[in-house]
């Protein structure tokens, strides 16, 4: 194990950098998830025909949005935002710049995945609350929402993992990260132990996130906790 302390002694500092900056980029990306992508999501369910909103309008352009996105591979779509994120950012470059057209990824996985869910919810519960009297908001944040959240949580795990893999081709645009920390310090310099463990440290960092996501979501599932007892 002579060969993981010394790489740990010449290249821990970076790779904690490194970890730090992927971080952020996971945090700022799933926190546009759950604020955007979630209500957008909420809406492409509630607008469609035959929904409780029903809106034509709304429900195009709310696909179009996630249809568009979804289907741009991301590394052009990093390329195809550079002057929108300059505008917006001030710069191109760096992991807080990287960090936007992650979020416009996020964004769009996480709102599919949301209206996916929504649709496995027996559609007369929105509706036979929305015929009781309840307004939809309160449909959506009383009966709708509450019933989904083992799935949504679920969902936002997956959407992380795709996340995290996203994320590791940022270093295009100077964004760091740990992926661009493995090609800078592993793979271009032929350093292939260090290439190797840091993709160790990848795949731990993917099953930690797997196994909190799956334990949130039992323990929000009350179905789960049912059939337990």
């Amino acid at each position: 194990m002579t060969w993981l302390t010394d790489l740990l002694s010449e290249y821990g500092e970076d790779m904690l950098v490194a970890l730090a900056e992927t971080g952020y980029m996971m945090l700022v990306s799933l926190a546009a998830a759950v604020l955007i992508g979630l209500p957008l999501g909420t809406i492409v369910h509630l607008t469609e025909r035959g929904g409780i909103a029903e809106n034509r309008g709304v429900n195009v352009i709310a696909n179009l949005y996630i249809n568009i996105v979804r289907s741009f591979p991301f590394l052009l779509l990093v390329v195809f935002l550079i002057p929108f994120t300059r505008t917006v950012m001030g710069t191109s470059f760096g992991t807080q710049a990287a960090t936007l057209p992650l979020c416009f990824v996020a964004v769009a996985i996480y709102a599919r995945l949301t209206e996916q869910i929504l649709r496995e919810i027996p559609a007369g519960i929105p509706k036979f609350a929305v015929a009781s009297g309840a307004t939809v908001p309160q449909a959506v944040f009383r009966m709708l929402l509450p019933e989904a959240r083992p799935g949504l949580v679920y969902a936002l795990t997956s959407a992380a993992i795709s996340l995290l893999s996203y994320s590791t081709v940022l270093g295009v645009v100077g964004g760091g990260g740990i992926g661009d920390f493995a090609m800078r310090y592993g793979y271009q310099v032929y350093n292939d132990s260090l290439m190797y463990l840091t993709i160790v440290v990848i795949i731990v960092c993917v099953l930690a996130i797997q196994a909190a996501g799956h334990r949130t979501s039992m323990r929000l599932d009350h179905r789960g906790r049912l059939e337990r007892r």
